[in-house]
């Protein structure tokens, strides 16, 4: 008897929508479906995307010759929802209404992840999953606090990557990730640095800490509340500036890492003057959590796909190196996350989580 499952794992993002059909924890072919600016500027908001992106996946499926009636499980991106300790949770009616009904932290592609992946596993009457959401909270109760009582620190962060690669690291160390003691890394166009203890990862720097390519990071607060009563931005044009517009992009007019190394490379001292104070910001931000876990550190990992470039890596290990070992896990593999979460539940590994 053949007990391989066959799983379908949907991401949807901003402008495209990966999709990739796995057999066990093997992909069978993996696909990034691009979406133009004048296919999605017809909706609204991002729901209205819903039937759209379904029947490009549909397509795609049929083209590849997938058999919908044989699929075991279908396993969609966890969105911005409702704080959530990690694992994987089957998609429910609480979830499904929760996003249909706007109650989610923000208006996010991945949040059509569940709703994608509920739709096709009814018809075919087969479960289906998300895992380890962008929302994934497992803080400790003091991280919460954050200098002023109208306002909670939030636990955001590129949790499916980082959760996975603690689970790699674990694995490598042969040690239980319950025992130990980690920073991880996460490097793309926002960057996420987290501790993890006992299992958890209790603390993360959301929006606050270093720039990135697209984000500010931590602002200084005064300059930054004159800047939002200038006159000269409205709300959401302030949060865009912060969340889309700002960090590397903002001062180089680019946030393509690669291309402002080559940049240095030929001599231009802005863009090595940023360079720097952008693995300067991480490095700082490393060292602050360190703190979270009493400098008892086992290990600092790097991951995301700017951890890909060898001078940044090897920049942040010269001010680091000596809080703990650095190692590099390059890239980031949100497909085989997804469809490896729903893989453990399916073999009895793991016991699905209710929303």
């Amino acid at each position: 008897m053949n007990n391989n499952k066959l799983i379908l794992v949907i991401n949807p993002g901003g402008s495209s929508t990966k999709i990739a059909v796995y057999r066990d924890n093997k992909p069978l072919f993996t696909k990034n479906i691009r979406h133009t600016l004048d296919e999605l500027k017809k909706f609204a908001n991002t729901l209205e995307q819903h039937t759209f992106r379904e029947e490009t996946i549909l397509h795609t499926l049929k083209e590849k010759g997938i058999n919908l009636e044989d699929l075991d499980a279908i396993v969609g991106r966890g969105g911005p929802f409702k704080p959530m300790s990690s694992g994987t949770y089957l998609v429910d009616e609480d979830m499904l209404n929760n996003i249909l009904e706007g109650k989610v932290l923000s208006d996010h592609p991945s949040n059509l992840g569940a709703l994608i992946a509920y739709n096709l596993a009814l018809d075919l009457n087969i479960p289906s999953y998300i895992v380890d959401p962008v929302s994934v909270d497992e803080f400790d109760e003091i991280a919460y606090i954050s200098g002023l009582p109208e306002i909670k620190r939030t636990s955001l962060s590129h949790a499916l990557n980082i959760k996975a690669i603690a689970r790699r690291i674990a694995k490598d160390l042969a040690q239980p990730y319950k025992k130990l003691k980690l920073i991880i890394v996460h490097l793309g166009s926002g960057i996420s640095i987290t501790a993890h203890h006992n299992g958890r990862m209790i603390d993360v720097n959301e929006d606050m800490g270093p720039f990135s390519p697209q984000r500010t990071g931590a602002l200084p607060s005064k300059a930054l509340v004159r800047l939002c009563y200038s006159g000269k931005y409205t709300s959401k044009e302030m949060e865009a500036k912060i969340m889309k517009k700002g960090g590397l992009l903002a001062y180089l007019g680019t946030d393509n890492v690669y291309e402002i190394i080559k940049r240095i490379d030929n001599g231009d001292e802005e863009a090595k003057l940023i360079f720097d104070a952008f693995i300067y910001q991480i490095a700082k931000e490393i060292g602050a959590y360190s703190t979270v876990l009493y400098g008892k550190v086992d290990t600092i990992v790097i991951t995301g796909g700017i951890a890909n470039e060898k001078v940044v890596t090897d920049k942040i290990e010269e001010r680091v190196g000596w809080i703990a070992p650095v190692k590099i896990y390059a890239g980031e593999d949100e497909l085989e996350a997804l469809a490896l979460g729903a893989l453990r539940v399916l073999k009895g590994e793991e016991k699905a989580k209710k929303y």
